[in-house]
């Protein structure tokens, strides 16, 4: 598609403005991955308990999931998803088709493309050794690709925006994709190649969390600040808090990487800043949630019927008690015995996945029955799916920062390494069980979202909405 122009500044029909065959492709591949790659951190999680249980084969050990999982969480489930939804937001929000938006067609099989033989040659051991960058070199070079065209598409379409304002869901978009192409260059081609020894591992405690927090994090934003308004029908709560928000996650964000690495040889004023730095992401988290509450105000009594509101709040939720765990455990205190432990790993499961990724299955379950213009199969069904998501990724959250904080105070104490894992063991075994409960919790979204695709298709019931209407969205200003 080329970009629609007007001479009168009104908004066209905003169902006019997006390709709805080019959104379903990118929400399809994304729910594929939201299926596959979580179910590789179950089969993971077991080897834990059982370590025998996979046999001997070199492809199913440790060393070769575990990165399956990280990039295929990451880059497959959501930012797939995430980047399907920006074809629907963008457009809606500034009033013109997306620059060139067919490309997107093709862009949606060369990222998919590159994912399955970037996951293929993770299995093969192909594998850079940088956490979240272990893809190889020409698979970095695909995933670099899609990223930068897609910047390009989206930053013309703003350009030429019918809307004057930028509303706060575009500037984190801007702030997402822009600040992504630059950290891709630093760590696909700069930082395997380029940096040695102790440098290496600061820039990449550096390059991890410009992922999450410099494309993971606004790209969530960009989510949450479209799709609670706009499932909620009630405007943002504050525009000035949202603006706060964006500059001070640009400002403190860049610094804070190295706080994974207190107590090495890194300078002791790099550690310093990234501590100072990582107790103030409390300034973007409390405006940002202060926001999304606010939000609700009003619109409690309805809370309970909409799938789409429940999905994000929670996140909300997960992401308040994530980002508090994160920022204590940069203080050199906390750090003590909670460093290679699993409450680590706690940390990580509750803000990526808890938060963000959840965030990005409310945005799908609001945009594609909207989309075939036929309501979500069954509600039933997706409740079960979000209490069994909610469930699994509390219950983990929880169990995995009990263990790492048991094993960390354990070995300060003198306990020997190898008798504190067998001691958190029951821990790993819950860990899996709640891992179960978010697999089957997908699993039935994803099936109640393909029968909804499909009664669009093979019924003209009463309820479904006229053709090309869909109801009036809160502008999220």
């Amino acid at each position: 598609m080329t970009s629609m122009t007007s001479g009168q500044g009104e908004f066209p029909d905003p169902d006019s403005l997006i390709d709805r065959a080019l959104i379903l492709k990118w929400l399809y591949w994304g729910l594929f991955w939201l299926m596959f790659t979580p179910s590789i951190g179950v089969t993971i999680s077991t080897l834990f308990n059982y370590p025998d249980y996979l046999g001997t084969s070199e492809y199913l050990t440790f060393g070769r999931l575990r990165p399956m999982h990280v990039n295929g969480v990451i880059f497959g489930a959501f930012s797939t998803l995430f980047i399907g939804l920006c074809y629907y937001i963008l457009p809606r929000l500034c009033g013109v088709r997306v620059w060139h938006g067919e490309w997107g067609h093709w862009l949606l099989w060369v990222w998919n493309l590159g994912l399955i033989a970037g996951m293929t040659s993770l299995a093969l051991g192909y594998n850079q050794g940088l956490e979240a960058g272990e893809f190889p070199l020409p698979i970095d070079a695909v995933i670099f690709a899609v990223i930068a065209i897609t910047t390009v598409q989206f930053l013309v379409t703003i350009s030429q925006r019918l809307e004057p304002q930028l509303y706060v869901a575009v500037w984190y978009l801007i702030g997402a994709f822009v600040w992504t192409v630059m950290n891709l260059i630093l760590g696909s081609f700069i930082l395997p190649y380029a940096i040695t020894g102790i440098n290496s591992a600061a820039f990449h405690g550096l390059f991890i969390h410009y992922i999450v927090g410099l494309w993971i994090t606004p790209a969530g934003y960009v989510l949450i600040y479209y799709f609670l308004p706009a499932s909620v029908r009630n405007p943002i709560y504050s525009h000035k808090l949202s603006l706060i928000g964006f500059w001070s996650l640009a400002l403190f964000y860049p610094f804070v990487g190295i706080h994974h690495y207190l107590y090495s040889p890194i300078a002791d004023w790099a550690e310093t800043l990234a501590i100072i730095t990582s107790m103030l992401l409390i300034v973007p988290v409390w405006t940002v949630l202060q926001n999304f509450f606010g939000t609700m105000v009003g619109r409690w009594q309805s809370f309970g019927q909409n799938l789409p509101a429940k999905f994000l709040i929670m996140g909300s939720l997960m992401y308040l008690v994530g980002c508090f765990q994160g920022s204590t455990e940069a203080l050199r205190l906390i750090q003590q015995p909670t460093h290679f432990s699993d409450f680590v790993i706690s940390h990580s499961h509750l803000t990526v996945f808890g938060t963000f990724v959840v965030w990005a299955i409310a945005g799908t379950v609001y945009v594609i029955p909207k989309l075939v213009d036929h309501p979500l199969w069954s509600f039933n069904l997706g409740n079960w799916s979000f209490w069994l998501i909610t469930f699994g990724i509390a219950l983990m959250g929880l169990d995995l920062t009990m263990a790492g904080l048991q094993q960390g105070f354990s070995l300060m104490s003198g306990v020997e390494w190898l008798d504190s894992l067998v001691a958190i063991r029951p821990y790993w075994l819950v860990r899996t069980a709640a891992g179960i409960s978010m697999d089957i919790g997908m699993s039935l979204l994803v099936y109640n979202l393909m029968r909804t695709v499909l009664a669009a298709r093979t019924s003209e019931s009463p309820t479904r909405a006229a053709p090309g209407t869909v109801p009036a969205e809160g502008a999220s200003s």
